[in-house]
């Protein structure tokens, strides 16, 4: 089985994404999931352009990585100086990083109207670049930016580099499709040309790596076909993340190598913790998981029609490429108004609930389900109150908390902003917790009221749970102000996501209805020791 270096960029293509931002400590524990998970290279940074960059080697350096290597980026020297002088490339050393990846002008484009420089003298820099780094005991990648749009254009010149690379000595030559517009058949034909090139220049292996943008939609398409040419080194970031429309997305493009193409990646063990790492690294950056993310998505193995649910629980492969679990994935069920007696019995087998036991049958919970959502509920995208439903239809719902009352303040005085504060009492186990809290809106000051209460009686036990989407629909606006809505509320802690939902003519009972689930939810997983039932209907 031919194998494949996975070269994770996260930690510094990924910092470039909109809204994306990582402390050097985030860092750290990123890199020891991507290490844990078997990630051949991880590029912590640019040392010579960040103090935090800086700051995150000098932690990765006390540290011991059992599978990774960790990798120092930087550019070649600059013109008219010597790789002795330059800061980008001694910073690389002083970082005390194994591998040092420099990146360099490829397309003449940039050699003459970006830098302005001779196109000798571009060449000259990439050689001793790579030669000085190689002097210093390092493994040396070099990065060949806007390869694919040099070739195109000018495929002497770029050739060119890529051999002045391989003279001072590089380890291995990753092609950059820089502004993600190259297409599939580009980049097979081209790969495919350099390759001989490198091989008959080097007189030794020299690994082709692949880099890759998204701004075509094809990152992972182009990265799957450079493979297929010839390109044994592949980069990447977790969930795609990068600047512009992203990098390509490791998390489908190992599944895909592995277990769709049979090339050899990561072990099975590992394979299966690919969630986890691409939910660990969202939550790092505090963005919202994509549901329709292919593989490790919530959405990639969901089913919502009734003939589709009942196909599968003959036969999973009648409507589903793998088995999900093959990347920590499930199998998943959603109940709606289109759901049949198929969809509430595999969701009940799913959450582990002895329907028939408890004297009920499946027609009714559908005929319940099908009635709510008559009235505006919508239990496809809100499994958490979904559970706690059934829960409640089947005798099996324990409350760990009971409401006795709450009043909402909200005041607003001539030139400052609203102010929010909400008193709270609730009875646990006859016991009554009365708290005040205030908060940002009307909302944040219930969550904090009720969060308040439960940790006088809960101790620790709702960290680090938190609130991080909160959506409100008006159902019929046709009655203005008066109208029903609906509240959806998305809940997570450091293992799972789960959606809570509710339904009234008033907006702060609907939030109510939706933030009393989602703590009553994430209290069960916590006292029933998050056993697999509850995180699976996350």
């Amino acid at each position: 089985m031919e194998s494949i270096r996975l070269y994770d960029t996260t930690l510094r293509d990924g910092t470039q994404g909109e809204k994306i931002s990582f402390t050097a400590q985030d860092k750290l524990k990123i890199a020891r999931k991507l290490d844990d998970m078997g990630i051949h290279y991880i590029e912590g940074g640019w040392p010579g352009a960040s103090a935090k960059d800086f700051d995150f080697f000098k932690l990765a350096a006390n540290e011991h990585f059992e599978n990774s290597k960790i990798a120092a980026f930087g550019s070649t020297h600059k013109y008219g100086s010597t790789p002795e002088k330059d800061r980008q490339l001694n910073v690389i050393i002083e970082s005390r990083a194994p591998v040092g990846t420099i990146v360099g002008k490829s397309w003449d484009l940039h050699v003459k109207k970006i830098l302005g420089i001779p196109m000798e003298a571009n060449l000259e820099m990439i050689k001793n670049s790579v030669a000085y780094l190689k002097k210093h005991g390092l493994e040396v990648h070099y990065d060949a930016e806007h390869f694919f749009d040099g070739y195109k254009e000018n495929p002497q010149y770029t050739t060119q580099t890529i051999e002045a690379a391989v003279a001072g000595g590089a380890d291995a030559i990753a092609l950059c499709d820089t502004n993600g517009g190259a297409l599939p058949h580009e980049i097979e034909e081209i790969t495919r040309a350099i390759k001989k090139v490198i091989d008959q220049a080097a007189g030794r292996p020299v690994p082709i790596g692949i880099h890759t943008h998204n701004d075509s939609g094809l990152a992972v398409a182009n990265s799957i076909t450079a493979v297929r040419a010839g390109a044994s080194v592949v980069q990447g970031t977790i969930n795609g993340y990068g600047e512009r429309c992203g990098n390509a997305d490791l998390t489908s493009i190992i599944p895909i190598l592995q277990l769709k193409m049979g090339y050899d990646c990561i072990s099975e063990e590992n394979m299966a913790k690919l969630q986890m790492v691409s939910l660990y690294v969202s939550e790092t950056a505090n963005m919202t998981p994509i549901n329709s993310r292919p593989f490790v998505g919530k959405s990639a193995f969901t089913h919502k029609g009734g003939l589709h649910v009942d196909a599968i629980m003959k036969e999973p492969r009648s409507y589903e490429h793998m088995t999900p679990e093959l990347v920590g994935n499930r199998r998943r069920v959603l109940i709606s108004d289109m759901a049949g007696k198929g969809n509430i019995r595999y969701k009940a087998k799913e959450l582990g609930f002895p329907v028939d036991e408890n004297g009920y049958d499946y027609a009714e919970i559908v005929n319940t389900v099908k009635r709510l959502e008559q009235e505006g509920y919508q239990y496809d995208v809100a499994d958490g109150s979904l559970r706690i439903l059934m829960e409640k239809l089947t005798n099996q719902f324990t409350p760990y908390f009971e409401l006795e009352s709450f009043r909402v303040t909200v005041e607003k005085e001539k030139d400052r902003l609203c102010r929010s504060s909400a008193v709270i009492k609730i009875n646990v186990d006859g016991v009554e917790e009365i708290t005040a809290a205030e908060g940002s809106g009307p909302v944040s000051a219930l969550d904090n009221s009720l969060r308040k209460a439960l940790n006088n009686v809960y101790k620790n036990m709702l960290d680090p749970f938190r609130l991080v989407d909160f959506k409100v629909r008006v159902l019929d606006g046709r009655d203005g102000t008066a109208a029903k809505v609906r509240v959806l509320i998305e809940s997570r802690d450091q293992e799972a996501i789960w959606s809570t939902i509710g339904v009234s003519e008033d907006i702060i009972e609907a939030s109510w209805q939706a933030l009393a689930d989602s703590f009553q939810y994430k209290l069960a997983r916590v006292k029933n020791g998050n056993n697999q039932n509850y995180q699976e209907s996350t």
